[in-house]
């Protein structure tokens, strides 16, 4: 597999935990530092140098995603933290077991509680605090309604699911050239334990 993309910057080296992936197309400058079985996705950037930036154990942070902080700031994605595809982080706490949708941007000092969900291409504003298990949409972000315990036990098999993806990538994630046609009989990646929430609610 191709060297990871990792910069010191005045002399402060990104750590990164043996158990944690972190996919070689993402790149970490300076203080930047990935706990134990996290996951960071293909391009994403995590540029700590300002700010210090920290994922901690178990958190996933997606393709696209961007985390970056204003200096003698820590951007923070608590345990089990789960941030969609694209989504920007900057100078903002990511409470423990949380979500943040695609495409969501949290600002600077915002909040987002224990097991909230921040909806897709939300925008939380600088400051904003979201509570605990509460739902925030829209452009500004504001509070819907309160989660259900199912929504955030689908939350948190989505989060094993990436801790589980740490796993298989750690084992067999290869770089490889293309095949120029399609094997007979090609086999698919079987996961039918994984559902989207939508599904999920019309059983």
């Amino acid at each position: 597999m191709s060297q990871l993309r990792v910069y010191a910057i005045d002399g402060i080296v990104p750590v990164v935990d043996p158990t944690a992936f972190v996919h070689p197309s993402a790149v970490l400058i300076g203080d930047v530092i990935v706990g134990p079985d996290c996951y960071v996705g293909p391009c994403a950037s995590l540029r700590g140098d300002f700010g210090r930036l920290i994922l901690e154990r178990g958190a996933n942070l997606q393709d696209t995603c961007v985390m970056h902080g204003f200096p003698g700031t820590d951007t923070v994605v608590e345990e089990d933290g789960h941030i969609g595809h694209g989504a920007v982080l900057h100078g903002c706490r990511i409470g423990r077991n949380a979500l943040i949708g695609m495409n969501a941007v949290i600002m600077d000092n915002a909040v987002i509680g224990e097991s909230a969900i921040v909806a897709a291409s939300a925008f939380v504003k600088a400051g904003a605090e979201i509570p605990s298990r509460s739902l925030a949409a829209g452009m500004p972000a504001r509070v819907v309604r309160e989660l259900t315990d199912e929504e955030i036990a689908w939350k948190g098999e989505g989060t094993r699911t990436y801790q589980e993806l740490t796993r298989r990538c750690l084992a067999s994630l290869v770089e490889c050239e293309p095949l120029a046609a399609v094997e007979t009989d090609r086999p698919r990646i079987e996961m039918p334990e994984v559902v989207p929430l939508v599904a999920l609610k019309q059983r």
